[in-house]
């Protein structure tokens, strides 16, 4: 369905939970993700990304076998002010 997409099912997720977009982190690693990364108000892509991706991404991390979820985890959440 063309009306469907992971960025559009984020947005609709944050206003259910009444979280606005711009503190929502958003991390992916394919093409069907360029959409949820561009919505998000922290689009992270992993190093291992298509170029399309990486674009649309404000934060690259590394990839799964360096724990790069973890890492922007770590920085975005855990950790945001140094």
């Amino acid at each position: 369905n063309p009306d469907v997409s992971k960025g559009k099912a984020l947005a609709d997720l944050a206003k259910w939970l009444g979280i606005p977009l711009e503190n929502v982190m958003a991390i992916g690693d394919d093409l069907n993700d360029i959409d949820m990364v561009a919505t998000a108000g922290l689009g992270v892509a992993m190093r291992s990304s298509p170029p399309d991706l990486l674009r649309n991404a404000q934060f690259v991390t590394g990839t799964v076998d360096e724990d790069g979820v973890a890492t922007a985890v770590e920085r975005f959440i855990l950790n945001p002010g140094g």
